[in-house]
């Protein structure tokens, strides 16, 4: 990997981590989709879980009071259910396909509640975002809009949203890491997994952006939460199915 563009994945590990910091997503999607262009599928999906796994992970920490157990253990339900799905699943994406879904998820955040409507504080409803989520976050790097259908209609304060979200994706990033480490093996042997070098120099950036986008967050209100991050969701789609017209 070229100085130049470890440079560039570093600058924007710092940068999504922060946007994810005030949102719980939305960097998640603008760091695969840098990390699509410039690398292997398998290494994107690498990076992005391990990057993605300590940001998540450190950001549920820092909101641990809001955690609802509950939850969590409803979510992994479903996911349990996902993983054993996976396991007959041989179909990868390319990266135009992987565009087209990274640039069609955010979207779903603007379906009208009468076609679906559905509460993470609901336990079937927990279930289904379980396999859900953990499904396409494994198949395509990213499903934090996904899992948001589940959380933007919630009484959830903006708190509880982003310390719960995060905790889900700490353990959807998990299973995409052991999902994508075997093809990534499989392509040229050990030298196609990302250099163990960036990995240490992007996670203290991870670590400082989440923490950044925390003030931020203390200092927004609910409703201005909600609305900023789903015109922002909605943006990074766009772009991503432009992108993917492009490659055509």
């Amino acid at each position: 990997m070229s100085l130049p563009i470890a440079l560039l994945i570093l600058i924007t590990t710092l940068i999504s981590a922060f946007i994810s910091g005030i949102f719980g997503m939305a960097g998640g999607l603008i760091l695969m989709g840098l990390l699509v262009a410039v690398t292997t599928i398998p290494q994107a999906m690498i990076i992005h879980g391990v990057l993605q796994f300590f940001s998540n992970a450190w950001r549920a920490y820092l909101l641990r009071d809001h955690i609802n157990w509950r939850i969590i253990g409803n979510y992994s339900i479903g996911g349990g259910c996902a993983v054993v799905c996976l396991a007959f699943i041989s179909w990868t994406p390319n990266k135009q396909m992987l565009y087209f879904l990274l640039g069609m998820m955010p979207l779903l955040i603007w379906l009208p509640k009468r076609l679906f409507y559905a509460d993470i504080l609901r336990r079937l409803d927990c279930i289904l975002a379980g396999f859900l989520v953990i499904g396409l976050n494994t198949l395509a790097g990213v499903a934090g809009p996904v899992l948001d259908l589940f959380f933007v209609r919630s009484e959830l304060t903006r708190q509880g949203i982003v310390a719960n979200k995060s905790t889900t994706q700490a353990c959807a990033h998990l299973i995409k890491i052991a999902f994508w480490t075997g093809p990534a093996l499989k392509v040229a042997g050990v030298s196609s997994l990302p250099p163990l070098w960036l990995m240490l120099a992007a996670l203290p950036l991870s670590l400082l952006g989440t923490w950044l986008g925390g003030l931020v967050l203390e200092r927004m209100n609910d409703n201005n939460f909600k609305r900023y991050m789903r015109w922002l969701v909605t943006l990074i789609g766009g772009i991503f199915l432009l992108r993917g017209l492009g490659l055509f």
